[in-house]
């Protein structure tokens, strides 16, 4: 499987032919089945498709946090390119519970999940879970450390920072907690910051200050960021580079710009003709017909093909492969066999 061409040649990851398996009693679900990513320095990427693709599985095998059993990694790398030392290091390979492990998550690679109030503890207050994460890699005293999370409160621009230092989760709003996750995942300045749906559960308005707040905060530390979500609006205002996935893999891969204005697969096209546009009046949207197969199901063909107004009988009998059918952009289709 080839890799996706990127605009740099000094990528901070790399994933190769990823698989992460979930073995079950009757069935095994490939939930990320070949995937191939770089993700640039100081890059943003945005990760979409519809429920059930394998995109949050696939944020989880970066931070090794797939439940085993039944789940397992069973084919790939994940490789961290660390600057410092022109050191890579295959994460796939690593012991889950390992201290190099450890000191990547949330020392090198940070997340930010979609529902903060699951994440945070609820029985520490805001400011002791900040302080316990800079304790850890920081090798900071509790003073030190509790000073360190005032300074990111505040910087994620929070109301009444020394306040909610010392407030409970369920005290905030859900913007707040928000705020919190991210000062959270920020406060050892990863090098990497995974947001896994980062706005679906706060209202438009809140949205768009999280939005503007990670880019600033971007700005600030130089993290590279996936962006993993359903809303492609979000990956307009953020995301330099687009991956679509659907059903564990890639099925397109561009610079932003290019596949919203060019869009290639029918998938990507039919999740931008679901998507309102504003100020387009009498606008007819085209939801996507049907839905998403089980990731437990054997698809001999294109997982999209039952799905497709332009399904064709190879489509039902081959898996294409990604192809590069312009520079920088590729696509997973039999539509676009001559352009390779």
């Amino acid at each position: 499987m080839p890799s996706l061409p990127t605009t740099t040649a000094d990528p901070i990851l790399e994933i190769k032919d990823l698989q992460t398996y979930f073995f079950l009693e009757k069935s095994t679900v490939r939930s990320v089945d070949g995937v191939n990513l770089t993700l640039p320095r100081q890059s943003t990427l945005g990760l979409v498709g519809e429920s059930g693709c394998g995109k949050s599985v696939l944020s989880m095998s970066i931070m090794r946090l797939i439940p085993s059993p039944p789940g397992k990694i069973v084919g790939g790398h994940i490789n961290l390119h660390r600057k410092a030392n022109n050191e890579i290091v295959d994460i796939a390979s690593l012991d889950p519970k390992g201290s190099e492990m450890r000191h990547i998550r949330g020392g090198e690679i940070a997340i930010v999940f979609q529902e903060p109030m699951m994440s945070l503890n609820p029985l520490y207050t805001v400011g002791d879970q900040i302080a316990e994460v800079v304790e850890l890699h920081q090798k900071m005293n509790h003073k030190e450390a509790l000073d360190r999370a005032l300074e990111m409160l505040t910087k994620v621009q929070i109301s009444a920072p020394k306040q909610r230092l010392h407030e409970y989760p369920h005290q905030l709003s859900g913007g707040m907690r928000q705020r919190v996750m991210i000062a959270l995942a920020l406060s050892c300045n990863p090098s990497i910051l995974i947001a896994d749906e980062p706005t679906t559960a706060l209202d438009v308005t809140v949205q768009s200050q999280i939005l503007d707040l990670m880019n600033k905060l971007q700005e600030d530390v130089g993290a590279s960021i996936i962006i993993i979500t359903h809303n492609l609006g979000v990956v307009s205002q953020m995301a330099d580079q687009v991956a679509v996935m659907y059903l564990g893999k890639i099925v397109e891969f561009a610079q932003t710009s290019e596949l919203y204005h060019h869009p290639l697969h029918p998938y990507t096209k039919g999740l931008l003709n679901s998507v309102p546009v504003l100020g387009r009046k009498h606008q007819q949207l085209e939801p996507i017909k049907g839905m998403v197969p089980m990731p437990t199901d054997v698809i001999p063909g294109c997982a999209f093909a039952p799905r497709c107004p332009h399904a064709m009988k190879i489509c039902h009998e081959r898996q294409p492969a990604l192809r590069e059918v312009s520079p920088g952009h590729t696509t997973a289709c039999w539509l676009y066999e001559e352009a390779s």
